[in-house]
């Protein structure tokens, strides 16, 4: 029989959201608040101007009066970042990414400001990298729980690899590494960023990583977008050797799956992109044709070479294929190509509801970046991935997809390494093994059954729903204590 564990409807809860100024970031902690409104939960999410169309537009749907938004101003005048840019997504390279992360700290007034006018908060979320946001609510004695949009396979092994300094030995960025703890699991130098990968890591941007990782300790909890059954060994690894507690409350984008077409904002004319999408693979489902999905995240910036390779291993593998691209510096490449395949590809340049197309009964593969939130779509949406890792923790997410749970395949690189280059012939063969060979069918059955488990966490009295509901009723409880003292 399910739990029926009920939330403690006798105090009413009010959380204060605090993404971080990224469309990856942003878009689950937006799906967190569908959920918690869902439990009558009432949510402030605080955000920038900028931001603010993006997210009012995704939550439209929402019942009236149970999500305010406050806006702060965004710091300007910061080195190298064009007046205006206030979400990453949006930033002239991703190298300035360090600058923009740690100019938020000059929003901390005015958020101070506004949390003061707030009545009744039961606790903060906010993102990992807003850590600043801890000595905020240390200063109204409100708990905050960190977010971070990781899984917990990254973040056991990025832990256990940094505690066990595996990475400052002597070897080189490609030879394997047994990790302690997880004697099957290797990894090389080549899986982790700068500065993680250097043998001595320094420099301000570790020292930013470093200052969140300590303000998340000291916070009262970790929300994470995972469900228990896909990575228990980690997250109780996790639960284990680190503090805080984390709370597995996902996936959470499922909280969207009922209701993708009016889940994502749209301008008027990533509309009528969508819709030609959909259209699109309408036309193919009709004609029994399978499509590929390829989406590389909006900050991966890949050089016009292997976007010629792309373009090239796309073409030669004569499947039908639907590619998303964010930033079109090859746009000539992409043009030729889209003259080339005809009404065999569809090439779109503005943002999608990844949602929606993963959906979609036609496509039947993913090239993906693998960033967490794809990873979670795609299994969401019982889509095998073909794994092309390009930065932040998603060689690790790639390792998790093909060694751990077998829901992908990997791309071949000539070199062997992590981060070699893609040929088109060897980008044909995995698309092609992918879509139509014996592994690509092993990992569409497996990515069914983790699918399966993923909704059935989700579903009432599910792991992540009652997580969900215990977590509710604790940071309430917390705060009506704290009131008494």
């Amino acid at each position: 029989m399910a739990s029926t564990l009920q939330i403690n409807s006798t105090h009413h809860s009010h959380f204060v959201l605090f993404p971080f100024m990224s469309k990856g970031h942003t878009i689950p902690l937006l799906h967190l608040a569908r959920l918690l409104v869902n439990r009558a939960v009432s949510v402030t999410i605080f955000t920038t101007k900028a931001n603010q169309p993006f997210i009012s537009h995704f939550l439209k749907t929402a019942p009236e009066g149970t999500i305010s938004i406050i806006t702060l101003p965004f710091p300007s005048g910061i080195n190298n970042i064009p007046l205006g840019v206030e979400s990453t997504d949006t930033l002239p390279s991703i190298s300035l990414f360090p600058q923009f992360a740690v100019a938020t700290k000059l929003m901390q007034p005015y958020f101070e400001q506004s949390l003061n006018d707030l009545s009744n908060v039961t606790c903060i979320v906010s993102d990992g990298f807003l850590s600043w946001t801890l000595e905020s609510a240390n200063k109204f004695r409100i708990p905050r729980l960190t977010f971070y949009g990781m899984s917990g396979h990254a973040s056991a092994v990025s832990y256990n690899v940094g505690v066990n300094r595996l990475l400052s030995g002597p070897e080189s960025n490609d030879e394997l590494i047994t990790v302690p703890g997880f004697l099957w699991i290797k990894v090389t130098r080549n899986d982790f960023d700068e500065p993680f990968n250097m043998r001595d890591p320094s420099g301000p941007y570790m020292d930013f990583v470093v200052e969140s990782g300590i303000a998340s300790e000291n916070s009262y909890g970790i929300i994470m977008n995972s469900f228990y059954e896909m990575e228990s060994l980690f997250l109780d690894y996790l639960n284990n050797v680190k503090k805080p507690k984390p709370w597995c409350v996902g996936p959470l984008c499922l909280s969207e799956f009922d209701s993708v077409i009016d889940s994502v904002v749209k301008t008027e004319s990533v509309t009528e992109s969508k819709s030609k999408v959909i259209e699109w693979l309408d036309e193919k489902q009709a004609k029994g044709s399978s499509v590929l999905y390829v989406a590389f995240g909006s900050q991966a910036e890949i050089s016009g070479p292997q976007m010629e390779a792309i373009s090239a291993g796309l073409e030669e593998s004569e499947v039908n294929f639907v590619w998303v691209i964010r930033k079109c510096e090859a746009d000539v490449i992409i043009s030729e190509l889209g003259k080339r395949v005809g009404d065999r590809g569809m090439i779109v340049r503005e943002w999608v509801n990844q949602i929606e197309i993963l959906k979609h009964k036609s496509v039947n593969g993913f090239i993906s970046h693998c960033g967490w939130n794809s990873v979670l779509e795609s299994i969401c949406a019982e889509v095998p991935i073909l794994a092309w890792p390009m930065m932040a923790e998603q060689p690790l997410n790639a390792r998790m997809v093909v060694e751990e749970i077998k829901i992908g395949l990997r791309v071949e690189m000539c070199d062997g390494s992590v981060r070699g280059f893609v040929k088109a012939d060897g980008l044909k063969k995995t698309i092609k093994e992918l879509m139509e060979g014996e592994k690509g069918k092993e990992a569409r059955k497996r990515v069914r059954e983790v699918g399966a488990a993923a909704k059935a966490a989700m579903a009432d009295g599910g792991s992540s729903w009652r997580t969900l509901n215990e977590l509710i009723n604790e940071v309430q409880s917390v705060r009506m204590n704290c009131g008494k003292e």
